[in-house]
């Protein structure tokens, strides 16, 4: 018996065969398929899909055996890896002088071996696909091609299970970081409330206290201040709400009708039908209704804010084709300037200088909502003519 070599490339093979984390692995149906349509197209036994580990070879699948690993210094397979052919063929194995008086055929009385490498896309042979017979044999032309293209097949299974489970490694730290980074901004969010509403009264009390001592006393610096205290403050509500509304996305989807959405958005806004309209009810189904209110109290509270008319009015609209529900948020404002409208969506980033209370928009509003939107599968864009108004259209999936 002659014991197969070590490959040149040793050590980087093996760290290859323990990256796909196949070894000592349960039994996983789709390396068991393999290994049965193996064994049924070859008409034999025994098919294997094997790893060759440090010094054993380890049998990922098995047809036909009981065990799942034997020495490396006895296998068919650890010379098959180091075979420049396709397929690594023994006919007869005991006419041949590597393997007469293994303990393989004389203990389980093999004689045929086929076995085709498993070269990952690296170019390192992992170990075999492989089948063994009790009879010496041959195989025709059709078993070798269909050998080698199912040995193919097990490489890309490894591929796709090295791959799923790097998919999950990254979404599992994706996770992690977005709770942390929700916990971060929910303590820092909560912490900085208390200071800045310190910071504004105390502004407010020592604006009282100076102009009653000193009447035409320039109070601009102090102005400042309470502007930068406001501006930080609707900052940190708008992280506060992006948090929220994300969470919104687990609540369960269920019926309603678009009417009752619209009258719960009147009442929060402390709006009235003359300026506020719904143009057209729907009865909307598999909807997560917590979402759907949150993103038109967003673009309707917009619509207000930033609309400078004196008769300022917003219109809802609603239509819905074969896939999508469609949502139309109409005002009749001052436009968006062509030139900004691209990036509206983009966090942090406002189409106006400040609403029409003074107040400076964050660009967190927006951005929420384009997120909302693209988990529900839907779209959204802005359409907008300077100085008669402008209309946000958006589609969630049904």
């Amino acid at each position: 018996m002659k014991s197969p070599n070590f490959p040149k490339n040793e050590s980087k093979r093996l760290e290859a065969v323990k990256k796909y984390n196949l070894l000592d692995t349960p039994p996983e149906p789709d390396f068991d398929n393999i290994t049965d349509l193996t064994a049924n197209i070859c008409n034999v036994p025994i098919a294997i899909i094997s790893l060759l580990d440090t010094e054993r070879n380890y049998l990922k699948s098995h047809y036909g055996l009981t065990f799942n690993e034997s020495p490396r210094n006895i296998s068919f397979c650890g010379h098959a890896i180091l075979d420049d052919n396709p397929i690594f063929i023994i006919e007869d194995a005991t006419k041949d002088s590597r393997f007469f008086d293994n303990p393989i055929i004389t203990e389980n009385n093999v004689k045929f071996y086929a076995g085709v490498p498993l070269i990952n896309p690296d170019g390192y042979a992992l170990g075999t696909l492989c089948i063994y017979d009790v009879e010496p044999r041959k195989l025709n032309k059709k078993q070798k091609e269909a050998l080698v293209i199912l040995a193919k097949q097990v490489v890309n299974l490894f591929e796709l299970r090295l791959k799923n489970k790097e998919l999950n490694e990254t979404l599992e730290s994706l996770e992690e970081r977005h709770n942390t980074l929700k916990t971060f901004a929910n303590k820092v969010s909560h912490d900085l409330k208390s200071p800045l509403a310190n910071i504004t009264s105390l502004s407010h009390l020592f604006k009282t206290e100076l102009i009653e001592t000193y009447p035409k006393i320039n109070l601009e610096y102090l102005n400042f201040i309470e502007d930068s205290a406001d501006t930080l403050r609707a900052y940190i509500d708008g992280i506060l709400k992006h948090y929220k509304s994300e969470a919104l996305l687990e609540k369960d989807k269920k019926e309603t009708k678009l009417k009752e959405v619209y009258l719960n958005i009147k009442t929060i806004l402390s709006l009235n039908e003359n300026n506020f309209k719904l143009l057209n009810n729907g009865t909307l189904n598999n909807v997560n209704t917590y979402v759907l209110e949150q993103i038109l109290l967003n673009l309707v509270d917009n619509g207000f804010k930033y609309n400078f008319k004196e008769k300022p009015v917003v219109y809802i609209d609603y239509e819905a084709d074969d896939t999508h529900h469609i949502f139309y948020v109409k005002d009749n404002g001052e436009g968006i300037d062509p030139n900004k409208q691209e990036a509206l969506f983009d966090l942090f980033n406002t189409a106006h200088e400040a609403d029409k209370h003074g107040n400076k928009g964050t660009g967190i509003g927006l951005f929420t909502v384009k997120s909302l939107i693209t988990k529900l599968n839907g779209t959204i864009k802005v359409t907008s003519v300077i100085n008669e108004g402008t209309t946000f259209k958006f589609t969630i999936l049904k």
